[in-house]
């Protein structure tokens, strides 16, 4: 454990939850959860964050000499989470946990099988968003959390979130879903699986079983899937902002297809150098099978699942929603935001749905955080009725909203 200034805690580490069963019924002996934990706990002020498809526990700046965690070097959220942010970890305990399948520190396809000493592979059981959370309520029993103030997540984390509402309605108090859905739609789902077919067709996937120092990775494959949900994150209006129609240059062109005789002729742009950037990066950090699983996870998910309706699987719940929504996320649409706002209107439960005016796309959540903290920090504090949240026109009878635009709340 490490002290910051304000008296803020950090500590990070992994438990053991012993036997886990998935829900599709499958066991594994073991299942090792990575979390890391901000503040101190008082009883009362535990808020658990659910971190989003290739996130890690990682989600908050702790001192920089021990700033590197399981890989990814950058806290996720750090301007969101930390001391004086929205979610004040001079306040709140926070608490953030690797997901089941992921490669982060918590128990995947990359991590031993003990029954053969040799990674699991494609022989790790199926993984569900449902997994998530019941690791999770696992691992906040051996913290000797009981209740939460408040579980918030984005993107596929905000289905996390939700599915806390549904699962253990009476655990906790505020639940905010942060550019999330009750479900994928088609054209999602349609291009998570071209995704995945980029990496079980590269031929070094070897149908998953690729781990050992004489075994290539499928980089190839990963990047590609990499680079699909790049554009999945992006608009239309930041990707014209950042790239345009630029050319990276001659000599990069060269460079990037040194055996394409077109290379002499057509432009190397600098949207398709900003993909190969960032694709080699996280093949660097990630694993194939990992991306896979929670591929299939997210497109799994599906709020109403077991009941008649999304308003039915959250009626057991009491607590207060905050859904927040951007306006050129067309991979969780202001629509799909609208359509949780209601089902838990309808379960009866307060709720405001912030629609935030951006042209960021999906990554708006984590790039604005001018824009996501005011409501954010309110909504934690007072509710719905907090001032943010009203100002915005959100309130405890659930009107339709006008978007917000992020200069409202200033720098």
């Amino acid at each position: 454990m490490t002290r910051e200034p304000g008296g803020h805690t950090a500590s990070a580490g992994t438990i053991d939850l012993d036997a886990f069963t998935f829900e599709c019924g499958e066991s594994i002996p073991s299942l090792e959860v990575a979390y890391e934990t901000y503040g101190e706990f008082t009883g009362e002020n535990a808020v658990l964050v659910c971190h989003a498809l290739t996130g890690s526990a990682h989600v908050a700046r702790r001192p920089a000499q021990d700033d590197e965690t399981a890989g990814q070097a950058r806290a996720w959220w750090a301007d969101t989470v930390g001391p004086g942010k929205a979610i004040d970890t001079t306040e709140y305990y926070v608490v953030c946990a690797n997901v089941p399948g992921s490669c982060y520190g918590t128990t995947g396809p990359a991590s031993t099988n003990p029954a053969t000493g040799e990674p699991y592979g494609t022989d790790f059981p199926p993984v569900t968003v449902g997994d998530w959370t019941r690791a999770q309520r696992r691992l906040l029993d051996e913290l000797g959390i009981g209740r939460l103030h408040a579980v918030v997540g984005g993107s596929v984390g905000g289905m996390n979130a939700l599915d806390w509402a549904k699962r253990y309605p009476d655990d906790v108090d505020r639940v905010v879903p942060v550019a999330a859905a009750a479900r994928l739609d088609p054209q999602c789902l349609a291009l998570d699986a071209v995704a995945r077919r980029a990496i079980t067709t590269d031929p070094d996937w070897a149908g998953g079983d690729y781990y050992g120092e004489d075994r290539p990775d499928p980089d190839d494959g990963l990047a590609l899937a990499r680079q699909l949900g790049h554009v999945m994150y992006l608009s239309k209006e930041s990707m014209d902002g950042k790239f345009g129609r630029r050319s990276a240059g001659r000599e990069a062109t060269r460079e990037a297809f040194p055996a394409d005789p077109a290379a002499d002729f057509f432009p190397y742009r600098d949207v398709e150098s900003y993909l190969d950037y960032n694709a080699r990066r996280f093949v660097e950090r990630f694993d194939a099978n990992s991306y896979l699983y929670l591929t299939r996870a997210m497109d799994d998910y599906d709020l109403s699942a077991g009941y008649d309706s999304d308003a039915d699987a959250l009626a057991a719940f009491g607590g207060e929603a905050l859904v927040m929504s951007f306006t050129a996320d067309w991979h969780f649409t202001v629509e799909q935001a609208a359509t949780v706002a209601n089902a838990f209107r309808e379960a009866g439960a307060p709720v405001a749905h912030h629609v935030v005016d951006s042209d960021h796309g999906h990554d708006a959540f984590l790039v604005e955080p001018e824009t996501v903290n005011p409501p954010l920090a309110d909504f934690l504090v007072d509710g719905v009725e907090g001032r943010a949240v009203t100002d915005a026109g959100g309130d405890a009878g659930g009107r339709e909203l006008a978007p917000v635009h992020s200069s409202l709340f200033g720098d």
